[in-house]
């Protein structure tokens, strides 16, 4: 019967779920967008001391593309790191004249007889791509940009690419990213490496660096205790990598962005339980992983193949398992699909929260749906999930899914509210909000979460196209000194058209939308968000040793830089530049 019901499900989509067309959008090299802002011209580029150059840089900027680079030479570069824990660096490579088949290499790093094995450093040419800017009003980023000429468009770096061998253009600028995964086995010590950049029509350069290895240690990511949740969106993979949904393909092309996620620290699968939970805002919209059926007699019937699969999936391949969060009960659209035997059609039901066809449609679901994952042993771990809605329709729909099973937990996206909080297994409230100190202790104890999010609405910090580098870190260490348990946004890979060269979309400012590239290819602003959840993990760590340690001084000292990253603290400072307070705090949090 599952069998039928599913091919039942493919035939009603159409013959577009089956079509595989040539590649339309690219995944190996591909050519950037024209930068046409002023740049500096060849009396510029022509008093360069040399025809090509080779720094280091800092990872707190974005280097344009066709500027010569304010970077002085520093001889070695020094970081510190935990056992275990991801570094990042930023080298530039500069040039008058055009580099042919310009390559990098990595040494091994040593420290005596002790080795970080070349394999641990990964490098990356940064590549550009099109971003716009805030609101004009330069209060947030969310509203609609159909027509782009009416926004302020410019190249920024940002994609982290797959490419190993690059043609570099005369007179341009090409960033070259360095990360280093620490061993957790890694003896202590001061380990040194060379950053090697070659190419067939220039002498090799090299860049030295030097990492000490404190003698402390860093968790595997899925031991953190920070709780992620990047919202995840299978069918744009699909879309760009032009395979049938749900194929074999589609899963080994989710395999490495999802393990991306997996290794910084991702905690919850993003499910959708019905047509468009988002009235189809992305440019991939989201589609019911769970077919539904209403037979000639009135009956339902649910088929759980595709729901099954992303999520054994997500689990058992990726290593992503704590929670299974459902959307959603309250769609933007009230209209529910079904797919109807007695008409051979997919038809949709339009109600509201508190009627009774709204009850029926759900109400018969949830109550199935409860029954499959006790079967599956994933009740315990699954949400049906909500974000912000009119109060009481929210409160209809807690009551349906209490009246189906009074053991399901639900979680809400949305604005505080006193009135269901304590129904809310998980709770995300707005940055800037915060939870009452009672109510949250309270939340504590009952083993609820309760996290903060950022979306297109926050001028600072977020993770646009154009945000700085270090606010991705900022975001996340500004959850852990608000006191929430976690972070939650939106979106990670729900990619516009051509993500890899233009992150623009027809809502919301450049790159709301996603934070990995098709590749996968990582970005800057994942990469500092990933250094920023390494931080939050140093905190709980070191808070929980000071703690007991007695060691009051420190911990008082620790919290105090700590509280500078809220809205508060952050006007205390004066606005100080997030790339100095993540500095700041990293330096801090590495001497304790």
């Amino acid at each position: 019967m599952k069998k039928m019901l599913f091919l039942s499900a493919l035939l009603a989509c159409g013959p577009a779920c089956f079509s595989q067309q040539a590649e339309k959008f690219p995944l190996g090299d591909y050519v950037e967008l024209t930068d046409t802002k002023p740049h500096d011209g060849e009396e510029v580029w022509s008093k360069m001391t040399a025809p090509v150059r080779f720094c280091w840089g800092t990872t707190d900027v974005r280097y344009k593309k066709l500027n010569v680079p304010d970077v002085k030479t520093t001889g070695t570069l020094r970081l510190k790191a935990w056992k275990g824990e991801r570094v990042n660096a930023q080298a530039v490579l500069w040039t008058q004249k055009e580099l042919e088949g310009a390559e990098i290499a990595v040494s091994e790093l040593k420290n005596g007889s002790s080795v970080i094995p070349a394999s641990a450093v990964n490098t990356y040419f940064v590549r550009y791509v099109m971003t716009d800017e805030l609101n004009k009003d330069g209060s947030g980023g969310c509203g609609p940009r159909e027509n782009k000429a009416e926004w302020d468009s410019s190249m920024v770096a940002d994609v982290l690419d797959i490419v190993r061998v690059r043609e570099v253009q005369a007179r341009s600028t090409q960033p070259v990213w360095l990360n280093v995964w620490v061993p957790a086995d890694a003896r202590p010590g001061k380990y040194k490496g060379m950053l090697t950049v070659s190419g067939k029509n220039f002498e090799a350069m090299k860049l030295p660096f030097e990492i000490e290895v404190v003698n402390r240690t860093l968790p595997e990511p899925q031991k953190w205790a920070f709780h992620l949740d990047l919202w995840q969106n299978p069918y744009a993979v699909a879309r760009y990598y032009q395979v049938p949904l749900w194929s074999k393909e589609h899963f080994d092309a989710m395999r490495p962005i999802m393990k991306m996620l997996a290794n910084a620290g991702q905690r919850a699968i993003t499910a959708s339980i019905m047509h468009k939970p988002w009235a189809g805002q992305t440019e991939d919209h989201y589609d019911s992983m769970i077919f539904r059926m209403k037979k000639l007699d009135g009956t339902w019937v649910y088929d759980y193949t595709v729901f099954d699969k992303w999520v054994e999936f997500m689990m058992n391949e990726v290593g992503i398992k704590d929670l299974i969060s459902c959307y959603t009960m309250i769609p933007w659209a009230l209209s529910f699909d079904y797919f109807d035997q007695a008409t051979n059609r997919v038809q949709f039901i339009k109600a509201a929260p508190g009627e009774e066809a709204y009850a029926e449609y759900w109400g018969t679901f949830l109550k199935d749906f409860s029954r499959h994952l006790r079967e599956k042993g994933w009740f315990e771990k699954t949400a049906i999930s909500m974000d912000e809605r009119p109060m009481e329709a929210m409160r209809e729909a807690i009551k349906v899914i209490k009246a189906a099973d009074p053991e399901f937990k639900i979680t809400l996206a949305g604005n505080y509210h006193e009135e269901i909080q304590g129904d809310l297994y998980y709770l995300s409230i707005p940055y800037g909000n915060q939870f009452p100190e009672e109510v949250k202790a309270e939340r504590e104890r009952k083993g609820q979460i309760s996290t903060v999010y950022t979306c297109c609405t926050e001028a600072f910090p977020n993770t646009f196209t154009f945000s700085e580098p270090a606010e991705a870190a900022w975001t996340v260490l500004h959850a852990v000194a608000g006191g929430y348990d976690g972070y939650l946004r939106w979106a990670v890979n729900s990619w516009p058209m051509d993500p890899l060269r233009d992150s623009r979309f027809r809502t919301w400012a450049a790159g709301d939308t996603y934070s990995i590239y098709p590749g996968p290819r990582s970005s800057i602003r994942f990469e500092r968000l990933v250094e920023g959840l390494q931080d939050c993990e140093k905190i709980h760590i070191l808070r929980e040793e000071l703690a007991a340690k007695g060691a009051n001084g420190k911990l008082k000292k620790l919290n105090a830089k700590l509280s500078e990253f809220t809205p508060e603290g952050w006007i205390k400072t004066n606005k100080k530049s997030p790339a100095l307070m993540v500095s700041e705090l990293n330096a801090l949090l590495n001497e304790m």
